[in-house]
């Protein structure tokens, strides 16, 4: 007969664990997401929160207002409000409505006389703010040019190289920059480049054009990935010209940074036109009465044959 185990030495088998099944991995509306892949969201730097308040003066004039309209529509981050009144407090207005908005900017159209537009650019409520008149107007409607961009594409801003000589250049451009540049992954925008504003000065004045980025489409044309040959550039619109007037240090107001001595107001010329058709007119006046002392002063001989057939 076998001798029976001692009790230490039997071993009792212990039923293996059964290994729990991996989570199933969190759903959302882009698909699966696996928590092992999360990475923790990095801190995000500085992002442009720019936002600029578009409106204008009551009594506009019809084309500046399709003006203003087109800016409105190139730009996607505005936001556009109704007319003001285009008095002396007009700065505290604008100020506030900008505070109510949430807007970092302001472009205020002024129209006078329904014929002079000015162009106020102000960063709210610091400053500093510049006050521009406005000449050569075209709008898209009225030049039915042939290029055509998406609506809400991010610009491409390129600044002639005069823009870097003097102090005041150097900041109106960077006024435009922060202004007419759409700040990336805004909600309105598109995440594309598919045209340029082009600001340049001739004659110490800003030219602003813009134009579409064309490229061609057909598969035995098509461009390689950054060839620049066959791109081409159209002319979309509007078309205007900014003289600046005065650069202030605040908002709509403030100390004067800087003034344009070459600047004439529209009614010095205006009157200047109007001495010009006085003076032709008081040239006629003159002559007339030279003339009459001339013929007083110079009596014709007496005819010989006046009184012949008088019988």
């Amino acid at each position: 007969m076998g001798k029976k185990r001692k009790h230490s030495e039997t071993k009792v088998s212990e039923p293996k664990k059964e290994e729990s099944a991996p989570e199933r991995p969190q759903r959302t509306l882009l698909g699966w997401k696996n928590k092992a892949e999360e990475k923790e969201t990095e801190p995000r730097g500085f992002r442009n929160k720019e936002k600029v308040l578009v409106t204008c003066s009551r009594r506009i004039n019809y084309r500046y207002r399709h003006l203003m309209l087109n800016v409105v529509s190139l730009l996607p981050h505005c936001k556009k409000d109704n007319k003001v009144e285009s008095k002396s407090s007009k700065g505290m207005a604008l100020n506030e409505l900008v505070e109510l908005k949430s807007c970092s900017s302001c472009l205020f159209f002024e129209c006078r006389k329904h014929k002079d537009l000015y162009l106020w650019m102000a960063k709210c409520p610091g400053g500093p703010s510049v006050k521009f008149l406005v000449n050569a107007v075209h709008t898209m409607e009225e030049l039915k040019l042939t290029g055509n961009h998406l609506k809400g594409s991010r610009p491409i801003l390129t600044f002639s190289a005069n823009f870097d000589k003097n102090a005041h250049w150097k900041l109106l451009k960077e006024m435009l920059t922060q202004i007419f540049g759409v700040p990336k992954e805004h909600r309105k925008s598109k995440p594309y480049h598919d045209h340029v504003f082009v600001f340049s000065i001739v004659d110490d004045h800003i030219w602003f054009r813009n134009y579409q980025i064309s490229v061609p489409h057909n598969e035995s044309d098509k461009l390689a990935r950054g060839g620049l040959e066959k791109m081409t550039l159209v002319e979309v619109g509007p078309r205007f010209c900014l003289n600046p007037i005065k650069i202030f240090g605040g908002s709509f107001g403030g100390p004067t940074l800087y003034e344009n001595p070459l600047y004439i107001s529209p009614n010095q010329i205006r009157a200047l036109e109007k001495r010009q058709k006085a003076g032709k007119y008081a040239k006629k006046v003159k002559a007339k009465k030279r003339r009459k002392m001339h013929e007083m002063s110079n009596p014709l001989e007496p005819d010989e044959f006046a009184d012949m057939w008088r019988e």
